[in-house]
């Protein structure tokens, strides 16, 4: 259609301008030709060198969106029990849970988080972090507890501390999508590699770009094609119909794995802007003892007493915070209905909310839009299924790039022998 256009055009000008109109727009063509040459190999080079990695993040990314389903199945002894009719007014008290749990752990062990059940027919989950006779190393223990009966269902080691990578699946899946199995410093690689993907896939989109205008041809796989074509084909527009989701899964990754420099670029476009790392701190008072588990959960509930507890989190030291967190608030977000407290471990007074009611600033917003979106909870089923089909497209993308990168170098050492 376009070339039509052009040589219809062309026919309604006196003959020296029709020429002049048309070598304008083959120059025009050719320079932009040059420049996606430009951006292609930029795109090549840099799926090459990360490809792998982004299949590793993209698969390991799909099974942790399913990651409480899976560990229900895998450990269904531990995490799943008779259903009562009356529901959770029949679950016992966070304080026997928490000490049915404790009992069952050595006396130096350390409560670090408590995980709610899921549902009526799942068991409290509660992670404690055992010293060892190395100084600052634990092993890795969870508890689950009936929330009927209080009784514990049984204990599960995640990670000893001279271990490696962690003994059950969930987290060594977890540990490997986020750090790659090296800790902090592979943390820090991980957010690297992210920031350089984003930028892969934005190369992708521009050479994906038709400079013709023919869209039907970069929007659909051509039927009947050669194996060249098909996975040409394959490769252009699985890029193409993630490349929204795998963006933003990409560009939330980063802020996870670089919170501090994510958040200086975030508060240079949106001062004011708090994250998620800028917790507030508890006061320690000379002689006063931190509050329990109950009375910090009894002082969020009375303030915050719609939605269901999620998961809570224990002070971290001496000014750490109790964090406790609220999902399926109605009055909240329908996209993301979730309400995060924080409070003093001293005198329970209520630090900071973080919900969509509190944010101030553009920037805020911004960031706390971040997690719910990486792991496509923001949208419910709808997010969570297209964020796990964007990390499934990831092998789909490295390995129909190889492909195409393996073909054109044969046809290149064909021609150089013919």
């Amino acid at each position: 259609m376009h070339e039509e256009n052009m040589k219809r055009f062309a026919l309604d000008l006196p003959q020296g301008e029709a020429f002049n109109s048309t070598d304008a727009e083959q120059q025009r063509l050719l320079r932009l030709k040059k420049r996606r040459k430009l951006w292609l190999s930029v795109h090549l080079w840099l799926g090459l060198l990360l490809g792998f990695f982004l299949t590793v993040f993209g698969v390991t990314g799909s099974i942790l969106v399913f990651y409480e389903e899976i560990d229900n199945v895998l450990n269904a002894d531990l995490r799943t029990v008779q259903a009562s009719a009356q529901g959770e007014a029949a679950y016992r008290s966070i304080a026997e849970i928490q000490s049915a749990a404790i009992a069952a752990m050595p006396s130096q062990a350390k409560l670090k988080f408590v995980n709610y059940p899921a549902d009526t027919a799942s068991s409290y989950r509660l992670g404690f972090a055992v010293p060892t006779a190395v100084e600052d190393e634990t092993d890795e223990w969870q508890v689950h507890v009936n929330p009927y009966t209080a009784q514990v269902l049984g204990t599960h080691l995640i990670k000893k501390a001279e271990d490696m990578f962690p003994s059950a699946l969930i987290p060594f899946v977890f540990r490997l999508h986020f750090a790659l199995l090296s800790g902090e410093i592979g943390g820090i690689i991980v957010g690297i590699m992210g920031v350089i993907l984003l930028f892969s896939v934005l190369t992708g989109l521009i050479v994906w770009w038709p400079l013709t205008g023919n869209w039907r041809r970069v929007l659909t796989i051509k039927s009947r094609a050669s194996a060249e074509r098909f996975n040409h084909d394959l490769h252009q527009t699985s890029g193409f119909y993630t490349f929204p989701v795998l963006f933003v899964v990409l560009l939330s990754g980063v802020y996870m794995n670089l919170p501090d420099q994510f958040m200086a670029l975030v508060k240079q476009l949106s001062p004011g802007t708090q994250g998620f790392m800028d917790s507030p701190h508890s006061l320690p008072a000379v002689g006063k003892q931190p509050i329990d588990l109950a009375l910090a959960l009894s002082i969020v509930r009375s303030r915050y007493p719609e939605g269901r507890i999620d998961w809570l989190s224990f002070p971290e030291g001496e000014v750490g915070v109790y964090r406790i967190s609220i999902i399926n608030v109605q009055e909240l977000s329908r996209f993301w209905s979730e309400r995060q407290v924080s409070i003093d471990q001293y005198n329970g007074t209520i630090l900071k909310v973080q919900d969509p009611t509190t944010r101030a600033t553009a920037g805020q917003t911004f960031v706390e839009w971040q997690w719910p979106l990486h792991s496509g909870r923001a949208f419910g089923w709808t997010g969570r299924i297209l964020v796990f089909l964007s990390g499934l497209a990831c092998p789909v993308l490295f390995i129909t790039g190889l492909l195409r990168w393996l073909q054109k170098r044969r046809a290149k050492l064909h021609r150089h022998i013919v």
